[in-house]
């Protein structure tokens, strides 16, 4: 990418959380993510301590869905605990991102607002572009509203 990461995209507030297993990345990414300018909220854990990740993820989730936050990142051992967890949240659209290419598409076209990752399988320097891809990338909106919306409408449980 060449540019500094405060070039790529423009400061929000960044709801962060983790739990024991994702502890090491989410402290190797905090200060990248505010050195590049952005408010960032942690929420948890404080320690490779066992602890249920549920906590931390509905934590970030609903920062996001209340509006305190702009997106999530949120880790445990593979992601996935995490982004069922937040899913359950009204209004959260979840993505467990494994490269930089799906954090992107999933803004563009799922518009989604946290982003999961797994602290057992990437290193730091590899949840770092997609982190930052997730952050710089823009909703398209057009067709992509539509289903938006849709998934909002499964959320309140109507029929589709």
């Amino acid at each position: 990418m060449g540019r500094p990461a405060a070039a790529i995209f423009a400061a929000m507030k960044v709801a962060i959380g983790s739990d024991h297993a994702g502890y090491d990345l989410k402290v190797a990414g905090a200060p990248a993510l505010r050195a590049a300018g952005h408010d960032v909220i942690d929420v948890g854990t404080d320690s490779e301590e066992s602890v249920d990740y549920p906590v931390y993820a509905s934590r970030a989730a609903h920062l996001v869905a209340e509006g305190e936050a702009e997106r999530a990142v949120i880790v445990c051992g593979s992601g996935v605990g995490v982004s069922i967890t937040a899913n359950k949240i009204d209004g959260i659209r979840a993505v467990n991102g494994h490269d930089p290419e799906e954090a992107e598409m999933s803004r563009r076209h799922n518009n989604a607002n946290v982003l999961t990752l797994a602290g057992r399988r990437l290193a730091p320097e590899d949840a770092e572009p997609i982190v930052e891809r997730f952050l710089a990338t823009d909703f398209e909106g057009g067709r992509h509203e539509r289903r938006v919306e849709e998934i909002a409408a499964v959320e309140r449980g109507d029929d589709l």
